[in-house]
């Protein structure tokens, strides 16, 4: 089994951690996870991967192992997000590599693509959203309330994502058999998020997160005119992106290949066996393999 390294870097006076795998010479792949978890996601994923390919997949800011700064010490906005990872795979000496992004991952993703699409080789979205025809209602009405107005009923409302029952509750829902999901997972987020502190973090995030929309014309043109292969890899239960926002991928991308998994919105958890082919094949057939 190919070793996954646990390391830390240095990047604008914070310190990030990452993972690593697979040989230094092979394609790179950055893999970007969502809230409320960590590159801790990707722990079964990398290993099945890193004989063909530089794994690299850093925990953001505020989240898993790297630096968690108040939110009177660091501005946290998805730009500034963004900003640390690009810092992160220049001090690695990344200047192309594919995608895989999820969730929060993927507005990190966009905007690393709208800033350099020269080095994006291909792109992996695994209920990574940039259509507004993805928001699930439901789940978004309260964080859209809460970003128009911070009134303390908002508040309350949207710390219930914080929960322990709501962590679990995006983990299991939509999963084909709950009892293939560990609780380690939602226990080890609810860890995260649970630190002093962390909460304004994520608060400052919910609602930083309403300018992610307003990108997605950006985000389309840059599917029209560079045409990156995409292939967009989701579990159709979502109870957070539907499957809309999977298949309108193909509008504006003709290279966006789309596979609805039946799965939730943490599909690596329950479709690792399903998932990894369709990498591989997608993966050699657009930048190859060690």
């Amino acid at each position: 089994m190919p070793q996954v390294h646990h390391r830390f870097a240095d990047i604008q006076g914070r310190r990030l951690f990452y993972r690593e795998a697979g040989p230094a010479d092979a394609p790179a792949l950055v893999l970007l996870h969502g809230f409320p978890t960590s590159s801790f996601m990707f722990r079964d994923l990398m290993p099945r991967l890193a004989d063909g390919y530089r794994l690299i997949a850093p925990d953001h800011l505020g989240f898993g192992f790297s630096d968690a700064p108040g939110v009177d010490d660091f501005d946290y906005t998805f730009d500034a997000l963004t900003d640390l990872t690009a810092g992160l795979l220049d001090h690695l000496g990344l200047d192309r590599y594919a995608l895989y992004v999820q969730d929060y991952g993927a507005p990190i993703g966009w905007r690393l693509a709208l800033r350099t699409p020269e080095a994006v080789t291909a792109i992996v979205t695994q209920n990574g959203n940039a259509y507004d025809e993805g928001f699930v209602e439901d789940f978004w009405r309260p964080v859209w309330a809460y970003q128009e107005d911070r009134s303390p009923k908002n508040e309350e409302a949207i710390r219930q994502a914080l929960s322990l029952d709501l962590i679990k509750w995006q983990y299991v829902t939509g999963a084909p058999d709950e009892s293939l999901v560990s609780p380690d997972t939602w226990h080890h987020d609810f860890q995260q998020v649970s630190r002093p502190g962390n909460d304004l973090v994520q608060l400052q995030l919910f609602r930083d997160y309403a300018t992610n929309s307003p990108l997605y014309p950006r985000v389309h043109e840059y599917f029209r005119a560079h045409q990156p292969p995409l292939l967009a890899v989701w579990g159709r239960d979502d109870p957070i992106f539907g499957p809309d926002g999977a298949r309108a991928f193909a509008r504006d991308n003709p290279k966006a290949e789309v596979h609805l998994q039946d799965g939730g919105h943490f599909l690596l958890e329950t479709g690792l066996d399903e998932v990894v082919p369709l990498m591989r094949k997608f993966l050699g057939a657009h930048v190859g393999a060690r």
